[in-house]
C-alpha cells in the first residue's frame, strides 16, 4: 500500500495542524515594502545632501572653512612687508595698514628699510614713517619706511 498523497503546506498524516492553519499572505505586505523603500531613500538623501553641504555649500562647511582660512592667510601676508617691499599705506580708523605692492607701480609710497624688534622702538631720522606693532604675545616691533 501506498503513502496518500501530501497537500502543499500541510502537515504528514498524522501530524498536528500548526497553530492558526496553513499561512496566508500577510496584508499589507506592498505597503510595508514601500515604506521601507521611502525610509532607505530619505536616508540616503539626506546623507547625501549633508556631505554635499559639508564640502561645498557657499553657506557653510569644510571647503568654505578652508578657503577662508587660505584666503585669510593670503591676505595677511600682503600686509607684512619685509625689507626691500614696496608699500602703499591706508589708514583705517587711524590703524595704518600697509599693503605690498610694485616698486614700479604708480601706488608704491613708500619702500620698507628696517624692521626693529622690541616695545617702544623709534625709526631713524634717515625714515620717513614708522608703524609700530604691539602683540599681547610679546612679539612688538617697529616697521621703518623711505619715500619712493
Amino acid at each position: 500500500m501506498s503513502a496518500p498523497p501530501q497537500y502543499q503546506n500541510q502537515p504528514p498524516h498524522g501530524q498536528p495542524q500548526p497553530p492558526g492553519g496553513p499561512r496566508q499572505p500577510q496584508p499589507g505586505g506592498l505597503l510595508r515594502a514601500v515604506k521601507s523603500a521611502v525610509v532607505v531613500i530619505a536616508v540616503f538623501g539626506a546623507v547625501g545632501y549633508w556631505v554635499w553641504d559639508y564640502n561645498t555649500s557657499p553657506t557653510g562647511g569644510k571647503a568654505k572653512a578652508e578657503a577662508s582660512a587660505s584666503a585669510a592667510a593670503a591676505e595677511a601676508e600682503t600686509h607684512d612687508p619685509e625689507v626691500g617691499d614696496c608699500v602703499k599705506v591706508d589708514d583705517p580708523k587711524g590703524e595704518p595698514l600697509p599693503t605690498i605692492v610694485d616698486c614700479d607701480s604708480a601706488e608704491a609710497e613708500y619702500k620698507t628699510g628696517d624692521k626693529k624688534f622690541g616695545p617702544n622702538e623709534t625709526c631713524g631720522s634717515q625714515y620717513d614713517y614708522g608703524i609700530e606693532y604691539s602683540s599681547n604675545r610679546g612679539a612688538d616691533y617697529t616697521l621703518c619706511f623711505t619715500k619712493v
